[in-house]
């Protein structure tokens, strides 16, 4: 399976953390072999799967350092997470980001986390079942000193209320857990979760923006859609015109991005019964819906984001797409 960037970035940053305390990569595969992993022929391309816990246990013991996991998971910064990285950014609030969270995670290497609703808040809580208890802490310490990383980077002061469990004894180095200082933080629970109450989770996103928020938001449905389609050159396609909402491009480039001729493309898209014509149209619609009901955007902006040149044009491809125009689209959905 292809690696994501966020695993080839972790990957990366573990090896660049144990160069600085001189350990080589031949040094951590063969530890790591030690511990059960089994070497690829070729050098590993990313940090996933089960494989990594052999990896990240291996680099804890030869950097002789038990704050290694902190560490790496604190070297990550959201926009290594690319796309999901981009939607998160664009979301209103807490809740609409720990939701996107929970839905696209595992698009995104991220299918640890569950969440579950607590007095009016929301439980998020790390799912580690197939861990083996002597790694549990190091891999908890990894995945919320990523997600402490991204929520900094996405919200405007502290969490309010916000309380950190752990389902461990609180270790030697736990004065390394700098999360922030209004935060409590307990340990011996019977889970490693974060509670976050009714009010928190109305804490704005510093860069909320509804209108990127549609396009991202759509691209990581396209993503999570892929992943069980039997119409893999239409996802592509779909794809790719998500990511480019606004500057839509040609099918010639297309083909290219896809590193295939503009003929093989149009007879691939035959085969799913789809036209390169028909996905734009659909790609246009979807968004245009987004907008409507989850944006302020003025239907001029609307039709200029759309790439239509006259508002007029726009009005008539929305009638004949849904029945109704625009503005009786956006009418309807708030009743």
């Amino acid at each position: 399976m292809k690696s994501t960037r966020l695993q080839r970035d972790l990957y990366g940053k573990l090896l660049a953390e144990l160069e600085k305390s001189g350990v080589t990569t031949e040094q951590l595969f063969t530890a790591a072999v030690a511990r059960g992993w089994s070497a690829p022929t070729a050098e590993p391309l990313g940090f996933g799967g089960a494989g990594s816990v052999a990896l990240l246990m291996a680099a804890i013991d030869l950097a002789k350092d038990p704050c290694f996991a902190i560490r790496l998971g604190q070297s990550i910064d959201i926009t290594s997470y690319g796309t999901f990285g981009f939607a998160l950014m664009t979301c209103a609030n807490l809740r609409e980001s720990t939701l996107l969270l929970l839905r696209y995670g595992k698009v995104f290497s991220l299918p640890m986390w569950v969440a579950y609703e607590h007095e009016g808040g929301l439980l998020l809580r790390l799912s580690l079942l197939s861990t083996a208890p002597e790694h549990i802490r190091a891999v908890t310490e990894l995945c919320f000193s990523q997600l402490y990383v991204v929520g900094s980077s996405l919200y405007r002061g502290k969490i309010e209320g916000a309380e950190l469990q752990f389902a461990f004894p609180k270790p030697v180095h736990s004065a390394s857990y700098k999360f922030d200082a209004n935060l409590t933080v307990t340990f011996d629970c019977h889970y490693s979760q974060l509670y976050l109450p009714p009010q928190a989770l109305h804490t704005p996103v510093r860069t909320s923006d509804p209108s990127q928020h549609v396009v991202f938001h759509q691209q990581c449905e396209e993503m999570l859609r892929g992943l069980g389609s039997a119409e893999k050159i239409t996802s592509e396609v779909r794809r790719i015109l998500m990511q480019s909402a606004g500057q839509f491009p040609s099918i010639c480039k297309v083909a290219d991005a896809l590193h295939i001729s503009e003929r093989t493309l149009r007879r691939r898209l035959s085969l799913e019964s789809k036209s390169f014509r028909l996905i734009l149209e659909e790609v246009r619609a979807l968004l245009a819906r987004e907008y409507l009901t989850k944006t302020d955007l003025a239907i001029g902006e609307i039709a200029h984001l759309l790439e239509y040149s006259e508002t007029v044009n726009f009005r008539r491809a929305f009638l004949r797409w849904h029945g109704v125009t625009p503005s009786g689209y956006r009418h309807q959905s708030k009743l």
